[in-house]
C-alpha cells in the first residue's frame, strides 16, 4: 500500500465527509458578451456526513441537491470551498489520487431505465466496475457478480440476461450491485426510488437499509420525499435556491422544524395517524431565479416570517439545538 492510500485509511474519529463553503456556480451563454452571468447553483454549502449515517438531502427541483453530489463524485468542478473525503481534500488532489479516492464513492442513479447499457447484460453490466478497475481474474469477478446478485435479490440465473427482461424494481437492484460491487465506503443515493412504482418502494429502502447493516457504507440519500426521508434518515440538510437552511439530526428536525421553509416543507407530509396532521403553510410566490438570487436570505421573498432585513441580510446557521442547526433571523 503507496503512503497515498495509508493516509485515506479509516479513522473512527472523523467525519467520512466534511464540506465547507462549497460554491458551484455554471456561466450562462448567449445574450450580450458584456454581461456575463452566472447561474449559482449552489453558494458556500457545508455539512459534515459521520461514517455510518444515512445522510438525507432534501429540497424543491432546482436546489443543488445533485449539483451537489456531483461535485462530490468530481462532475462538476467547484469555484470555491473545500469536499474532505476519508480526510483528504479532493479538490487538491491530482488526477490519479482522486481517481483512486473516487473508487470509495459510487452512485446510484435516479432512473434505472436509462442508467443500464441495454447492449449489455447483467454480468458485463455489473461487471463493468470491476474491469475498469484492473486487477481482477475472470473467474474472481464471476464469483462476486454472483455473490451480489445474492446480495441484492437476484440469481445466477440472471447472469446473461438483459435490461429489458427486467422490471424497473429489478433493473434498481441490478444498479445497485453495480454501485457496491468494489465495496465503496461512501454510497451517493440520487432519488432511487422517485422513478419506480410506489409498490416497490419499501422493498429497495429495506434493500439498502439492509445492505447497509451488512458492509457498513455511508449514505448520502437525496430526495425530494420527506416521508422517505423521515424514515430511512438519520441526518439531514434542507436546501433552497442552493444554499443549506436547516441541518442536523433527522428526529430533531422533524419534531421542532426551526426554519420558515422546512416548517413548510414538513406540513406537507400527510400523516398516516388520523387527526396528527399539522395545518399545511401554502408559500406565496415563485422560487427566484438562481441567476439572480436575492441578497439577502433566498427565501426572504416567500416566507411568512419575513422581515425588512431578510432581504439584504444572509443569516448564518446557527445552533438551535443538539446537532441542529438553521439559518434564520428570526425563529419562532
Amino acid at each position: 500500500m503507496n503512503r497515498a492510500m495509508e493516509q485515506m485509511e479509516k479513522d473512527p474519529a472523523a467525519p467520512l465527509l466534511a464540506i465547507d463553503g462549497l460554491s458551484v456556480h455554471f456561466p450562462v451563454r448567449g445574450g450580450l458578451p458584456f454581461a456575463r452571468k452566472k447561474v449559482e447553483a449552489l453558494t458556500d454549502v457545508s455539512l459534515t456526513v459521520n461514517r455510518g449515517d444515512t445522510f438525507g438531502i432534501v429540497g424543491e427541483s432546482g436546489c443543488g441537491k445533485s449539483t451537489l453530489a456531483n461535485a462530490i463524485l468530481g462532475l462538476v468542478e467547484p469555484q470555491s470551498g473545500s469536499i474532505r473525503f476519508m480526510g483528504r481534500d479532493l479538490l487538491a488532489m491530482n488526477r490519479r489520487d482522486f481517481r483512486r479516492a473516487r473508487l470509495d464513492m459510487q452512485l446510484i442513479f435516479q432512473d434505472p431505465f436509462s442508467s443500464l447499457n441495454p447492449r449489455f447484460n447483467v454480468y458485463q453490466i455489473i461487471s463493468e466496475p470491476m474491469r475498469i478497475k484492473g486487477g481482477f481474474t475472470r473467474e474472481e469477478m464471476e464469483k462476486r457478480v454472483v455473490e451480489l446478485l445474492h446480495q441484492v435479490g437476484l440469481s445466477e440465473r440472471d447472469l446473461c440476461r438483459y435490461p429489458s427482461d427486467f422490471s424497473g424494481g429489478q433493473k434498481q437492484r441490478i444498479g445497485i450491485a453495480r454501485a457496491i460491487s468494489l465495496g465503496p465506503e461512501l454510497l451517493l443515493c440520487d432519488e432511487p426510488v422517485s422513478a419506480l412504482d410506489v409498490s416497490v418502494h419499501a422493498q429497495i429502502l429495506n434493500l439498502l437499509a439492509e445492505l447497509q447493516g451488512k458492509l457498513g457504507m455511508t449514505y448520502l440519500f437525496i430526495s425530494h420525499n420527506l416521508a422517505t426521508v423521515r424514515n430511512f434518515c438519520n441526518a439531514m440538510a434542507v436546501m433552497y435556491l442552493g444554499n443549506v437552511m436547516e441541518r442536523g439530526d433527522a428526529r430533531a428536525i422533524f419534531r421542532d422544524p426551526r426554519h420558515p421553509y422546512t416548517k413548510a416543507l414538513i406540513s406537507a407530509v400527510l400523516d398516516v395517524v388520523p387527526g396528527a396532521q399539522s395545518k399545511r403553510i401554502i408559500l406565496q410566490g415563485d422560487i427566484p431565479s438562481p441567476i439572480d438570487p436575492p441578497r439577502g436570505c433566498r427565501f426572504s421573498g416567500r416566507c411568512p416570517q419575513a422581515l425588512a432585513e431578510c432581504a439584504t441580510t444572509k443569516p448564518p446557521l446557527v445552533e438551535v439545538g443538539k446537532n441542529h442547526f438553521a439559518a434564520c433571523i428570526n425563529m419562532d
